[in-house]
């Protein structure tokens, strides 16, 4: 990866794209080559290919199309574009598609976020939008995915914005940069279908058959060992390895073997460095972490399992590996050269076993929050806390169940279909026209302003709820701020169904999580915790299960903007609410007008 700094121009920084294939096949085995981290530029070679090999059974699922003509690695100079197509469906050639660059800020570029009917109307099959944006104060580790259904299963990737030129890491300069390590989510079945059935039914989707990493599940699932994703290291090396939770529904904790963990982002925001011998990444988070190899040249297990905080629900319990191999001592560069030319696209292991590491238990939220509570910003960030603040919200994030019909039958607990809410509203898209075309437009009917700034009704909020308030009311509600406005947001778990580790994500925001706790947030008590000093910055929060993370920001991005939970089973049932930030003054503080190319619905 050090190529890449050789090649940056000094007016701006780069991103790197990168692509996540599962393509579909019938028969055999066949291997399909991906690369997860491919250049633009000429002088920059493309990464390794990683094939990918599913587990059996072999399942067609949605995919990209090898002739997609995204820009590997675009300049951002004032504006880099994306040019993705429609993805090719093997079932279904009809599959419409957009693309979300998550954590990407999206200054005054609202149109091009992503989410279907909330930014923009899909992609229609054979067509194509240009997602224009800058990445201006950005730098770190984010990725892009679909953002409509659970198309995001398959159809994801790492987008990466390098250093400027002239400037480096606010950390101890890596040997070099292990590929990114992207952990995601399997199912033996179309995924789409999974959710569809739920839907129709009422009941949970069905849990995920497998976790993988770069698309490989790891040795322990059937037929899948020979395809195990191998890194190759050198004895007395710190490198920097970038982790993504890609999956769907579940949080993970991610190790490896006899090997300590410093964490210096999260986010594509910078961390003060501490070390950890396991991290936990929500759905939709990052995380960049150094690690020095200073063990005994062996095979050592890179792991990610399930973090299952939801007490009695059930959890993909399996766990997904790759391989941190050894290089062997040798005795002159020209031998290492050699080695590293004969070993460079050979995965044939040196080792016949590999040490396992020691994970958390499914259930250790000890461990999260000691993990999550450590997290403090590097005075790089150029920390800004807001202490002023102009709104003080108050939302419940959780689960919820529907009455089922009137003559139907449902498969949810007692005859009831799940659902979910964020102040007793459970979230509805509309169908015919996006939110941000509806705002801008004038357009009445499509959504309201009147998403509420505290719950309804106050309740034991993660005690024993009646059952009256398990069932919230549908609708598509937004909260209008001010541009420029000082916003605190708390976000209360609660016990209805389940309490759960709800990983929360702000569009076109980064926050700052300036406390946590567990029980009903206290403000009497717990806003003297507060961090106002040097509290991590991201851009997705993980609410405690039953507990509480209080987040700040400054509403200085006009447009339309999505606050979600990012376990995407949530976000299916209504886990989810919009805000509506209104233009500054002047056309640098203004949403900018709607491309021509905008899709139409």
């Amino acid at each position: 990866m050090e190529a890449h700094n050789n090649i940056l121009k000094p007016w701006g920084s780069y991103f790197a794209i990168g692509l996540l294939f599962l393509f579909t096949c019938v028969t055999s085995f066949p291997v399909y080559p991906v690369a997860p981290i491919a250049t633009i530029d000429p002088v920059v070679p493309i990464a390794p290919e990683i094939p990918i090999v599913p587990i059996v059974p072999i399942t067609p699922v949605v995919s990209i199309a090898p002739e997609v003509p995204i820009a590997p690695e675009v300049p951002i100079a004032p504006v880099a574009p994306i040019v993705p197509t429609v993805p090719i469906s093997p079932i279904d050639p009809t599959a419409k598609t957009h693309y979300h660059e998550h954590g990407i800020h999206q200054r005054r570029t609202g149109w091009a976020d992503g989410p279907v009917y909330v930014t923009q109307c899909p992609i229609q099959p054979g067509g194509s939008y240009t997602y224009r944006f800058t990445t201006e104060g950005q730098e770190g580790t984010l990725w892009w995915h679909a953002h409509s259904s659970w198309l995001r299963a398959t159809v994801y990737g790492a987008l990466i914005i390098y250093p400027k030129e002239g400037s480096t890491y606010p950390f101890i300069k890596p040997k070099k940069e292990i590929p990114i390590l992207l952990a995601g989510e399997w199912w033996d079945a179309n995924p789409i279908d999974v959710i569809n059935r739920a839907i129709r039914t009422g009941a949970a989707p069905n849990i995920s058959d497998a976790y993988t990493i770069n698309g490989q599940p790891g040795d322990f699932y059937n037929c899948s060992m020979k395809g195990t994703k191998i890194i190759r290291v050198e004895s007395g090396e710190t490198n920097l390895v970038r982790v993504i939770n890609s999956a769907l529904n579940q949080p993970l904790f991610f190790t490896i073997a006899n090997h300590r963990l410093t964490v210096v982002a999260v986010d594509a925001s910078y961390t003060k460095p501490f070390t950890t011998s396991a991290i936990m990444l929500g759905p939709g988070q990052t995380t960049d972490v150094l690690i020095t190899t200073d063990q005994p040249p062996a095979s050592y297990y890179i792991a990610a399992r399930a973090y299952a905080s939801a007490q009695g629900v059930p959890f993909d319990n399996t766990t997904t590996t790759a391989i941190l191999e050894y290089e062997p001592t040798v005795p002159n560069a020209q031998t290492a050269a050699q080695l590293t030319s004969k070993h460079k696209h050979n995965h044939k292991r040196r080792f016949q076993t590999s040490v396992f590491p020691r994970l958390p238990a499914y259930n250790d939220t000890p461990t999260v929050t000691t993990f999550t509570t450590s997290l403090r910003s590097s005075p790089s960030n150029d920390i800004s806390v807001p202490t002023h603040i102009d709104e003080h919200l108050f939302f419940t994030v959780g689960l919820g169940l529907n009455p089922c019909k009137p003559g139907r039958s449902c498969q949810g607990p007692n005859n009831t279909r799940f659902t979910a809410s964020m102040n007793n509203v459970s979230f509805v898209l509309p169908s015919t026209l996006s939110i941000l075309q509806a705002y801008v437009q004038g357009v009445n009917g499509l959504f309201t302003l009147n998403f509420p700034k505290v719950p309804p009704v106050k309740f034991d909020y993660t005690g024993n709820v009646p059952r009256a308030l398990w069932t919230p009311i549908p609708g598509t509600e937004a909260y209008k701020l001010k541009y420029g406005s000082t916003v605190q947001i708390v976000l209360q778990d609660t016990n209805i169904f389940a309490a759960e580790n709800h990983p929360i994500h702000l569009h076109g925001y980064n926050f700052y999580i300036v406390g946590e706790g567990f029980g009903n947030f206290n403000a009497k008590t717990d806003t003297a915790k507060f961090n106002l000093v040097d509290p991590p910055r991201r851009n997705t929060v993980g609410v405690p299960v039953g507990g509480w993370a209080v987040i700040r920001f400054v509403a200085d991005n006009p447009g339309v903007w999505l606050m979600h939970c990012h376990i995407d089973s949530h976000l299916s049932w209504g886990l989810a609410m919009l805000f509506v930030v209104e233009n500054g003054v002047g056309e640098l503080q203004s949403l900018e007008p709607p491309p021509a190319d905008l899709p139409k619905c």
